[in-house]
């Protein structure tokens, strides 16, 4: 399990205005039975199924309003700037202070772990991740790094302003990154976040493709933050819970945010077919409930972990040549990054508990016994795989 910085003060049970039970016991989806798609998934169902990925989480909760956090996504294990890793960034709506992103359109490659955190805790977040950079052995004459860090802003549930963040948390979520297991739900960068009319938080999925498609595996992480109407397999759950954008006169209800993707693949493919995979993830970003309001900073990020495919800092060679994934090989890997990207989203709120944070104000967890009720009576339970629709 992924280490993280837990600081728990002051946070009790209640129930919502709704009378909705915040102690029943959280879970992932698939441990409620309720299967997304048709691809099986990789043996943690999570992002570090990619080999050689890392995640790791600081999370603050302190005193009665700050919730917030990093989380960091570290592609391989060894100097990225020096093996940097193919990779693309598909832009769904611009309002977001995603740095790093232009010299990934315009080179196709990421040399830093990419963060995720706060919106006002951009900088001091990328300013940390450049010492750890400049201080990694064999980086002693580089003089310039184009840091990746993302955000949300967690500023209903956390006191933004504060910029509580600090260089020392940006660097315990790198060093206590591992792979196997990924902590979901109110940690890192998802401690104050909301998705949908419920709290929301850090989800993640994988998916892997048979043998005959290549044997590739695909894995999401996501950061939620975002509104919309709640929808799992079809099934009208914000509606049924009278919990959805729109419904209160007073439009007191969360529309914007913004949400993070981070797709790894250990396919080899180019940044041009990366942004494409990249698009593909934002299909499942509707199938959840989202519109992308104006005020959504949505962002995908995708890279290649294969590693011949990776780039020498000091090129020797003037020409190279790479393997590629053909285009007409790549409807699979779409497949794959749509259920993927939208399970992690669907774990990001079944695995995220109730806050109450800045100011007082209450965000409840998605209410599981009441989801699978619903889920029950629209038949959008036990959607199992389709072996015969993947074995070919």
């Amino acid at each position: 399990m992924t280490r993280a910085l837990f600081i728990w003060l002051g946070l009790g049970l209640s129930l919502t205005q709704q009378g909705w039970a915040q102690s029943e016991k959280r879970g992932r989806a698939r441990d409620f039975g309720i299967t997304i798609g048709i691809l099986p998934t990789g043996t943690n169902n999570a992002i570090t199924d990619v080999e050689g990925v890392k995640v790791g989480h600081t999370t603050l909760v302190k005193g009665d309003a700050i919730r917030t956090g990093v989380t960091a996504i570290l592609p391989h294990e060894g100097n990225i700037f020096q093996e940097k890793v193919p990779a693309a960034i598909y832009v769904g709506n611009g309002f977001g202070k995603l740095m790093g992103l232009s010299q990934v359109e315009e080179l196709g490659n990421m040399e830093t772990p990419i963060l995720l955190t706060n919106t006002l805790n951009t900088p001091i977040v990328a300013n940390a991740l450049l010492d750890h950079m400049l201080s990694l052995p064999g980086n002693e004459q580089v003089r310039s790094v184009n840091a990746v860090v993302g955000e949300t802003n967690d500023g209903g549930l956390n006191d933004i302003r504060g910029r509580h963040v600090t260089a020392a948390d940006v660097m315990n979520a790198i060093r206590s990154a591992q792979g196997g297991k990924v902590a979901e739900g109110n940690v890192g960068a998802g401690t104050g976040t909301e998705c949908l009319g419920f709290k929301g938080g850090i989800g993640t999925a994988s998916r892997k493709l048979p043998a005959s498609r290549g044997g590739y595996t695909v894995g999401v992480l996501v950061q939620s933050n975002f509104g919309g109407i709640l929808s799992i397999n079809g099934a009208p759950v914000g509606r049924e819970l009278n919990n959805f954008y729109l419904q209160d006169p007073a439009n007191k209800y969360k529309a914007d945010g913004s949400c993070m993707i981070i797709i790894a693949i250990d396919a080899p493919l180019s940044d041009r077919n990366l942004k494409r995979l990249a698009k593909r993830a934002y299909l499942a970003f509707g199938n959840v409930g989202s519109f992308s309001s104006n005020g959504s900073g949505d962002y995908a990020i995708a890279f290649s972990t294969y590693k011949a495919n990776r780039i020498p800092y000091d090129a020797k060679q003037p020409v190279v040549q790479k393997a590629d994934v053909p285009n007409d090989h790549l409807s699979p890997l779409f497949l794959a990054v749509w259920e993927a990207t939208e399970e992690a989203i669907i774990n990001s709120l079944f695995m995220a508990e109730e806050m109450k944070g800045n100011n007082g104000r209450f965000v409840p967890a998605l209410p599981i016994g009441k989801t699978i009720e619903i889920l029950r009576k629209y038949n959008a339970l036990n959607h199992h795989l389709l072996p015969k629709a993947i074995a070919e």
